[in-house]
């Protein structure tokens, strides 16, 4: 039996838009998620990555999905209602993670993922974007007793970045938590051999991050209305940031409506932690 997990981070960016992040600044998806991963699992754990996107994309050599004992998602800017080789080919990966039984997780455009996979369904979000901070999180009842929120606050904050949002859930899918601009901001899916822990928020964002990815989509987010206008996102960003290297700076905190929780990576890395803990080291000892 191996002593330490094996992941594999599958990172749906195409190459186009993964080159406009690094153009603005910001990480990798993949590169942040790998980094999240093996701060949570224990030593030696090892992180493939997967950019299913690009044409003829395929795992390592020698490697194959059964090998690994998780799966992790990162957010993605495509849609899931789009009908693109991009999406479709990610929809049958996260199908056959199921069919395979493999633990998977992951953010955003991963809970969309595994929901259609299993036969549910994704559509835009009639509230409009949801970016930044995904306000006041609540725990519902199934989720207060979900092993994915063991020693988690009943309501808290995350960062966000999405447009789409899970309307309605496959047989197996079971809603851990909601706040007034998405009804599922977290989903437990079992669907054939396997289970799928998705969050529609970002443990994997801090502070910087999130002012980096602002900053690639000013464009965007002026237009629809975030900000009076890219002076405005500007300033915005530059706060994000200077927060990002002082976190004592309450007037900064105030301004950006930035609680504690979100700040505090210990909490922010829970449900990442509990799903090694109780989802992927167990599948190691079968």
């Amino acid at each position: 039996m191996a002593s330490a997990p094996r992941f594999l981070v599958i990172d749906g960016y195409t190459q186009a838009a993964r080159e406009q992040l690094q153009r603005g600044g910001a990480s990798l998806a993949a590169d942040l998620y790998a980094a999240m991963l093996i701060k949570c699992a224990p030593a030696g754990a090892v992180c493939d990555i997967l950019f299913p996107s690009d044409p003829g994309a395929a795992l390592p050599k020698g490697a194959s999905l059964e090998q690994y004992d998780g799966i992790a998602w990162t957010g993605c800017s495509l849609s899931i209602q789009d009908t693109s080789p991009e999406v479709v080919c990610q929809i049958e990966l996260a199908r056959a993670a199921f069919a395979q039984g493999i633990p998977s997780f992951g953010s955003c455009w991963a809970a969309q993922i595994a929901v259609v996979a299993a036969g549910g369904t994704v559509q835009p979000n009639p509230n409009g974007r949801e970016m930044g901070i995904a306000r006041k999180i609540e725990l519902t009842r199934a989720g207060r007793a979900h092993p994915l929120y063991e020693g988690k606050p009943s309501v808290f904050d995350g960062f966000t970045s999405h447009d789409d949002e899970v309307t309605h859930l496959p047989s197996g899918g079971v809603v851990l938590s909601r706040n007034r601009w998405t009804l599922v901001q977290s989903v437990c899916v079992t669907h054939k051999e396997g289970v799928f822990w998705g969050l529609q928020y970002h443990p994997e964002y801090d502070l910087h991050e999130l002012a980096r990815l602002t900053f690639c989509r000013i464009e965007k987010l002026t237009r629809r209305g975030f900000f009076r206008g890219e002076q405005d996102a500007r300033d915005h960003v530059d706060r994000l940031e200077q927060l990002h290297q002082d976190p004592t700076r309450k007037d900064l905190a105030w301004m950006l409506g930035i609680d504690a929780d979100v700040m505090d990576e210990d909490l922010r890395l829970l449900e990442v932690r509990n799903w090694v803990k109780r989802l992927v080291l167990p599948s190691m000892r079968r």
